[in-house]
């Protein structure tokens, strides 16, 4: 399966507007975003666990990484609130679920092999600090190594990015609006800029907050060659 696998090429997606999709666990269902492969892939997905589902125990062989957007993801790692950032290194496993319910943005097979750096942090508690270049943001570090930066980030309104990403870039919308390149981009929507790209946006009325990776997407294509092979 392949969904929005051009990985050269801006992508918007609207995450509140797709349909929910089945999983193979009853009770769990998907929006994806992008996704090479089958059940094991190389994906990125809004999912959603009505309350009282769980996934049977499973080893993340490729890594997981998420935020968690509503409700409570539990594991036998701890009960995990809306605004908790996780990172499940290769190799991982864990049995997740969610008595009260949740919804998360998740990332598979998008880790170093030899990544092994456990992540569970509470980004509600974590203080954020001005952008040193750029007006009228504040910046949340979340994670950093020799491949990727990842950042919660809050726009006050009407501020504006003009940020050159070598690297490609990925932007998940957590609150507020803003437009990027003539798109308007609302709670949920997802962009991702390609390698050698620039994020040119402008926060909306009420500013926004917004997930943010970049760098990641050198190494693409060594991510869908592990994924083909597993």
């Amino acid at each position: 399966m392949k969904i929005n696998a051009e990985f050269d090429q801006r992508v918007v997606v609207h995450g509140a507007d797709l349909e929910w999709v089945e999983s193979p666990m009853a009770g769990v269902e998907r929006r994806p975003l992008d996704r090479v492969g089958g059940e094991v892939a190389r994906a990125t997905s809004i999912v959603r666990y009505a309350p009282g589902s769980h996934f049977s125990p499973h080893v993340h062989t490729g890594g997981e990484e998420f935020v968690v957007l509503e409700g409570v993801f539990q594991d036998e790692h701890g009960d995990f609130p809306a605004g908790s950032y996780i990172r499940n290194p290769p190799q991982s496993s864990h049995t997740p679920g969610s008595e009260p319910g949740c919804v998360i943005f998740v990332k598979l097979w998008q880790f170093d092999p030899d990544d092994r750096t456990h992540v569970r942090l509470r980004t509600d508690h974590m203080p954020s600090v001005p952008h040193r270049d750029l007006p009228g943001l504040s910046v949340t570090p979340l994670y950093q190594d020799a491949l990727e930066t990842v950042f919660m980030q809050d726009w006050e309104a009407g501020s504006t990015v003009d940020l050159e990403v070598a690297g490609g870039a990925e932007l998940l919308v957590l609150e507020g609006s803003l437009t990027e390149q003539g798109d308007e981009l609302r709670q949920l929507s997802w962009l991702r800029i390609p390698v050698g790209g620039r994020i040119q946006a402008t926060a909306g009325d009420q500013g926004a907050r917004v997930w943010l990776k970049t760098g990641h997407l050198l190494e693409v294509d060594k991510q869908v060659e592990r994924v083909s092979r597993a």
